[in-house]
């Protein structure tokens, strides 16, 4: 029973990830196979690290949602367990689906500075930061 529930935490997670990837494939198709193996990994991750934290939050604000997602599960002859996740499952996805822009923004940034040293590009990152602070 409890490799089942184990089961559960991992397979929702990876289903998002799925999900996820789809609807980023939708708006930009990947290049060639590495790119898109490269892009499913960075959405996978992010569904299951940022995925929860999202999903915990959104719990914070919306207790009622997860609430009644068990309730609807017990009616539905499952375990109220398998309604959270459910119900937490779009919150995973949602956490995916900036994954591969932001590594992507990343390595750009970092393939821009290639000959720089740590200490310059740490510079660039703070003149990155006060620029962002003054258009604010």
């Amino acid at each position: 029973m409890i490799a089942i529930f184990y089961l559960k935490l991992v397979a929702v997670p990876f289903a998002a990830g799925l999900a996820a990837t789809g609807l980023g494939f939708l708006f930009l198709w990947p290049k060639s196979g590495r790119e898109a193996a490269a892009r499913f990994a960075c959405t996978l991750l992010a569904c299951a690290v940022a995925g929860p934290c999202l999903a915990i939050a959104a719990y914070c604000w919306w207790p009622a949602l997860f609430d009644s997602s068990g309730q609807f599960a017990i009616l539905a002859g499952g375990p109220a367990e398998l309604g959270v996740l459910l119900a937490a499952a779009p919150f995973l996805v949602l956490a995916g689906l900036p994954a591969w822009w932001i590594v992507g923004a990343l390595l750009l940034w970092f393939e821009r500075r290639r000959s720089k040293d740590i200490a310059e590009i740490a510079h660039d990152a703070a003149e990155a930061v006060r620029h962002v602070r003054e258009t604010l």
